[in-house]
This record gives C-alpha cells, sequence and structure tokens, in this order.
C-alpha cells in the first residue's frame, strides 16, 4: 500500500505570480484523479509538526521569526523568498505530514508514502529560510525516523538545485546519507563533488553536479554507478527521496533535460535497493518542479515506480544534445564517479 500526505491548506501558502505556488499541486492531484491513481492511495491522517520536532534540525529564532511574518500577514525573506498569512501554519503541517508519513512505513502499515507537500524544505538552513524553503521536510522526517529507531537513514535529492539546507543540516553526521544529482552553477550555488561530509559524515555526502543539458542517460549512470553502491555501503533501514522535478526538460527554471520516463526509471532502481536493503521502506518528499504538465506526469510516474506497475504515457523527447555539450556533461559525471568511488572504496566488478 502506498500512503499519501495532502492538505489543502497547502496550496494556500505563497503568491499567484510566484513560480512555486498552490497551482503546482493543484495539478498533481488532478492528473492523479484523472488516471485513477489517486483512489487507490491511502490517504493518511496527520497533523501539524510541533515547535519541539521541526526545532530537531531548526534553530528556535528561525522558527518564530516565520511564526511571526505569518500571524502579520507575511513579508520577504529574501529576494525569491515570500511567507504569507498561511505559510506558517502550512509549513507545519507539511513537516508533521512527512513526519506522519515515515512513522507509517516504520510500523509498517505502509510500503512506501509519497508527501505532496508545500512549501518544499531542502534549501531551508537550521537558521534561514531561503529557495522557496522555510522547514526542512525531509530532514525533520529523517530525524522522526532516527527517533524511531532507525539506525541510519539515506536521502537521495534529485532535485535541479543542490539541497543546501539537507547537506548542512547532516554534514557530520554519521547516521545520514545525502546524495544529490543537481545542476552545476544553479542556485544556490553549493554542492561541489568536492563537498563530501566531516567528522563521523565523512564520504556519506555525495555531490553529482552536472551542466546544463543532462538527461535521462546521464542521470541513471549516475544512479546505478554511484547513488545505489552507495546505498550498499551504508545500508540505511529507510531511505528518503527529496524529489523535485525541475531537472525535466520542459521546467522553466533551469536547463537540464530529464523526462517523466527518466524519473520513473530512477524511482524503479531506488524501490529496488530499498528491498534489498531496508525491507522497502521508502518514503518520497515533493520539492521543485514548475512546468506544471511535466510535474503531473512525473508526480504520476513516481507512483507507478513505488507500486511496481508499468508507465502508462510515456513523455516526449528532449530536443538533441549538442555532441559537444553531451560530451562535458560526460566528462563532469566520470569525474564525479571516480571520485566518490575512491571515497566510498569501491572497485569495478
Amino acid at each position: 500500500m502506498i500512503g499519501c500526505i495532502y492538505d489543502p491548506l497547502f496550496e494556500q501558502h505563497g503568491i499567484p505570480d510566484h513560480p512555486e505556488n498552490g497551482t503546482r499541486l493543484a495539478a498533481i492531484t488532478e492528473r492523479l484523479r484523472q488516471v485513477g491513481l489517486w483512489q487507490e492511495l491511502e490517504h493518511l491522517q496527520f497533523t501539524p509538526a510541533t515547535a519541539e520536532q521541526v526545532g530537531w534540525v531548526h534553530e528556535p529564532d528561525h522558527v518564530e521569526h516565520i511564526e511571526f511574518l505569518s500571524e502579520h500577514g507575511g513579508g520577504p525573506v529574501d529576494f525569491e523568498t515570500q511567507a504569507t498569512e498561511q505559510t506558517y501554519q502550512a509549513a507545519m503541517l507539511a513537516a508533521g505530514g512527512c513526519i506522519a508519513a515515515t512513522k507509517a512505513v516504520i510500523s509498517g502499515e505502509l510500503n512506501s508514502a509519497i508527501c505532496l507537500v508545500r512549501p518544499p524544505g531542502h534549501h531551508a538552513l537550521p537558521n534561514k529560510a531561503m529557495g522557496f524553503c522555510f522547514f526542512n521536510n525531509v530532514a525533520i522526517a529523517a530525524e522522526a525516523a532516527l527517533y524511531a529507531g532507525m539506525r541510519r537513514v539515506a536521502i537521495l535529492d534529485f532535485d535541479a538545485h543542490h539541497g543546501n539546507g539537507t547537506q548542512d543540516i547532516f554534514y557530520s553526521r554519521g547516521e545520514v546519507l545525502y546524495f544529490s544529482i543537481h545542476q552545476w552553477s544553479a542556485f544556490p550555488g553549493t554542492g561541489s563533488v568536492d563537498e563530501v561530509g566531516l567528522d563521523e559524515g565523512a564520504g556519506w555526502t555525495i555531490n553529482v553536479p552536472l551542466p546544463p543539458g543532462a538527461g535521462d542517460t546521464h542521470y541513471l549512470r549516475a544512479w546505478r554507478q554511484i547513488a545505489v553502491p552507495a546505498l550498499n555501503a551504508f545500508e540505511p533501514d529507510i531511505v528518503f527521496i527529496s524529489a523535485g522535478y525541475d531537472a525535466h526538460w520542459r521546467d522553466p527554471l533551469v536547463n537540464m533535460q530529464m523526462t517523466a520516463d527518466g524519473f520513473y526509471r530512477l524511482m524503479q532502481e531506488t524501490c529496488t535497493a530499498a528491498v534489498d536493503l531496508c525491507e522497502g521502506r521508502l518514503v518520497v518528499v515533493l520539492e521543485g518542479g514548475y512546468n506544471l504538465n511535466a510535474l503531473a506526469l512525473s508526480v504520476e510516474n513516481t507512483i507507478l515506480a513505488l507500486g511496481g506497475r508499468e508507465i502508462k504515457q510515456c513523455d516526449e523527447e528532449p530536443p538533441p544534445l549538442h555532441p559537444d555539450q553531451d560530451k562535458r556533461v560526460t566528462q563532469y559525471l566520470n569525474h564525479a564517479i571516480e571520485q566518490h568511488r575512491q571515497h566510498l572504496g569501491l572497485t569495478d566488478s
């Protein structure tokens, strides 16, 4: 059974002319209803996270600041991140939903879960909101897993933007693996291949920064040669996906060339690894994705992969990548594979 976290409140945060607005979730839920998947999901009951739970990864002053902004009608956090009257309530409910999904998967009530939440979270730092993110949903959920008795937690992030907040929170900790594949030089400018963790976390931060133009074949190769071997070496008790779909070739904010079919294959690989390593325990948390049609189809394909089902509608292929750019992407990818396989002590079979 696949669980689902959703609440209409998630659509009320934000302003209409911002790229990260409520129509994103509306497009997803409409698509899932049209294809019959919405009715097949187990829709969980959940409550907002408490200040203590959000405080697992965020400073109290930060949480209080977002609450204050919302109570006073909202206001800018930075030039691109705007709180509104509903932001604090929506963000607390999103974090609470991710906690509930995590507990349901750990208990065995569900095989897996998808959290259709907003605002997104992976840019949120312990003391700062940024990049459309206020509280770090996946990091809070990972802490919930650890509190519930999981020894090791893995977070795989395929959003086109590097999850600097998630990396920062777990950078020196050995019980959380963080893997990110993202467009190099895009916001927030972090996530180089040399950022590999410190102290107990040394080697368990894994970044695969790729130039514009990276697509399905590049991502799948990174998954098979870095992400899955890293999971095998780390042996997590539960796997989280920071599922941002802005690497899709139609997305307006970045310049990658993924398709919804490519996201499906990444999820297939992840599901197989989770079954082998942690009894299939897998929680997907929505991050970015700003072309509504591409986002909705990609989420549909994610759910189909979680259920072990075939794609219902194949996606359109992107325009051909120029050979010189394909060569450049491959060079970056080869470098990342070499670097991380050395860090992890992996050998070619």
